[in-house]
């Protein structure tokens, strides 16, 4: 089929980011280009650096490197065997390896990144590290890449800020051709339905600890990535739309055939990329496929998470992406899928009634992606409509679904569960914050009530333990929650509580400077709010009684208040109150962090003009 003429919203919005972006992104891809090299990286190395790095190679592999002739491949990953997510990945070096040196390559693991997973540092002080890890990550991949032995790189990892802070660090080695190794979701398990009754029961005193954990560790049963429709499973839909992992490979199982046979296949294309002197990884990601991510991610309801990191990649890449692009494009985005928190299915029902493929294609024939983009198999995003499968034990691809087969869990552009996408900015007095729509009902988007003000998320918890939130309509306003405040942790132990309110027949929300998850649930939540409480934002004035109105579908956010005339009230926990779990050697990124709508980084904006080297004489 020929391409789709272009939605003009995608194109207004495409032709304002390329001339916002103009200086910033020349800047990088001087950089990108000034460091590509002819031939083997390891060319440039003295005899003695060489040596170095090869003096742990076995057999012909130590010769191979010597001799500088074939590409060599790094493998970076997020390999730990706590994390059901990347406890697959322990199995891969070997795998890619020997892929490698069948298509005629080399590999070598140039590290490890950390992997921490949200679901367990949920509402304890770990989390407050979480939003950090995606920059520790970042630089983490940036130093396994430093040693110049490299002429591609397989990246490994699943999970919330791995893929994120993954592609961050690659783009700072722009040139190097580079692949994502997805590893897959695990079976589906307990019905995501009722896991969220059991833990709302357990939040009303009405089901036990035992009956919790019985419900969450059938739900969260084996190795791959969690089943739910958050950050993970947005980052796979993401890395895949945007042409960086093989077509159909996001949602593969861990324990299929097929899943290895798609492990070997990505190693063999880095091989390839690399000897045919492919584009890196810094020209691919350019701001068509910056936008087909934010396409996709709000078409099919995806993690909120990624408002902030899909602005941290863009910019990292001389992009200069905004949460105005993202609104403009919500208001003509449909949304097409109906993915737990959004929906009763899970991603493996998802990927069966046709997933990423049929997706991609109706968006594609929409007008509403860029079909002219540059993919790790080549030039052209309709090349991932189809769907890997064995056929005698050989891979292959094959057309997949032209029709979803499952119209309750994901739809044609014609036909969708809502006209609009699954994220919205609202702004107002209160400052400028995302809402994640798409699993609020649309009789729950609106809502004004008196503002319940805590400090502390563990206080609103008390709060409601005690019935002191019960009968009555609320905005609970959970403030300096954000990332300079205390790393921005996810407030998703709030959600059931919230949830019980709701289902009582009150109106209530909540409003904060922090996250809520990727899987955030029913009850209405503008988040990221910036400017931030700990930096003088307005939601340091709000006090108890404050008429709040937050309003998803208008896209307001406002309080019947003068805050101007107001002094701060309450605070972050001071630097030197810090203690226990790594949080103290974090008081560095607590001072330089980045606000939320600029993606939260502690690294410094895009440089506008390119840097000047200065030598001393």
């Amino acid at each position: 089929m020929s391409a789709a003429v272009r939605h003009p919203v995608l194109a207004e919005v495409t032709a304002r980011l390329v001339e916002r972006s103009r200086a910033t992104r020349s800047a990088y891809l001087d950089r990108v280009r000034g460091a590509a090299v002819r031939g083997p990286a390891r060319g440039r190395l003295a005899c003695a650096n060489l040596a170095h790095a090869f003096a742990a190679a076995e057999g012909g592999a130590k010769t191979e490197l010597a001799r500088g002739q074939k590409p060599n491949l790094a493998v970076v990953t997020s390999y730990n065997d706590m994390l059901s997510a990347h406890q697959p990945y322990g199995a891969y070096p070997p795998v890619l390896k020997d892929a490698v040196i069948r298509a005629g390559g080399l590999a070598q693991v140039a590290g490890g990144v950390p992997a921490m997973c949200d679901g367990i540092t949920q509402g304890r002080d770990g989390m407050q590290l979480s939003l950090y890890s995606r920059d520790v990550i970042a630089m983490s991949t940036a130093i396994a890449l430093s040693h110049d032995m490299f002429d591609a790189t397989l990246l490994l990892g699943v999970c919330d800020k791995i893929v994120p802070g993954l592609l961050i660090g690659a783009l700072s080695f722009g040139h190097l051709p580079t692949v994502f190794v997805p590893a897959g979701p695990m079976a589906s398990g307990l019905p995501n339905g009722e896991k969220a009754r059991v833990r709302q029961a357990y939040a009303e005193g009405k089901a036990g600890r035992d009956e919790l954990l019985e419900a969450e560790a059938a739900s969260y049963h084996s190795r791959g990535t969690c089943t739910f429709y958050g950050t993970a499973n947005s980052n796979q839909l993401l890395m895949e739309v945007m042409g960086l992992h093989l077509p159909g490979s996001s949602f593969v199982n861990p324990d299929q055939s097929l899943r290895e046979a798609l492990t070997r296949e990505a190693a063999a294309v880095a091989v390839r990329r690399a000897a045919d002197g492919a584009p890196g990884i810094g020209e691919m990601v350019d701001e068509k496929v910056v936008l087909n991510a934010c396409v996709a991610l709000l078409a099919s309801g995806g993690s909120t998470n990624h408002t902030l990191h899909l602005v941290a990649i863009a910019r990292a890449a001389g992009i200069l992406l905004t949460w105005d692009d993202l609104a403009d494009l919500s208001a003509v985005v449909p949304l097409l899928a109906r993915v737990y928190p959004n929906g009763a299915a899970d991603v493996n029902h998802f990927h069966a009634a046709g997933g990423i493929g049929f997706l991609v294609r109706t968006l594609l024939d929409a007008g509403l992606l860029h079909e002219d983009v540059e993919t790790i198999v080549g030039p052209g995003l309709r090349r991932y409509l189809d769907e890997p499968v064995l056929a005698d034990g050989t891979l292959t691809w094959r057309p997949g679904p032209a029709t979803s087969l499952d119209l309750d869990v994901l739809r044609p552009v014609t036909a969708p569960f809502s006209p609009d996408g699954g994220v919205k900015v609202v702004r107002g007095p209160l400052g400028t914050g995302v809402v994640k729509t798409s699993a609020v009902a649309p009789e729950h988007r609106r809502v004004s009530a008196p503002a319940r003000v805590f400090d502390d998320q563990h206080d609103f918890l008390e709060a409601f333990a005690a019935g002191e939130l019960d009968g009555h309509d609320l905005v609970a306003v959970i403030r300096y929650q954000g990332p300079a405040a205390n790393g921005m942790p996810e407030l998703h132990k709030l959600t059931p509580a919230l949830g019980v309110l709701q289902d009582r027949g009150q109106r209530v929300a909540i409003v904060t400077d922090g996250r809520m998850s990727g899987a955030s649930g029913k009850v209405p939540a503008a988040i990221h709010l910036t400017p931030e409480a700990a930096l003088g934002g307005p939601l340091s004035r709000v006090r108890d009684g404050d008429l709040v109105t937050l309003d998803a579908d208008a896209g307001v956010l406002t309080v019947a208040a003068d805050l101007a005339h107001r002094p701060p009230s309450g605070a972050p926990p001071a630097d030197g109150t810090w203690a226990g779990t790594g949080r103290e050697l974090f008081a560095a990124f607590r001072a330089s962090v980045g606000p939320a709508d600029e993606g939260a980084s502690v690294f410094p904006a895009p440089a506008r003009t390119p840097e000047v080297s200065l030598v001393r004489s």
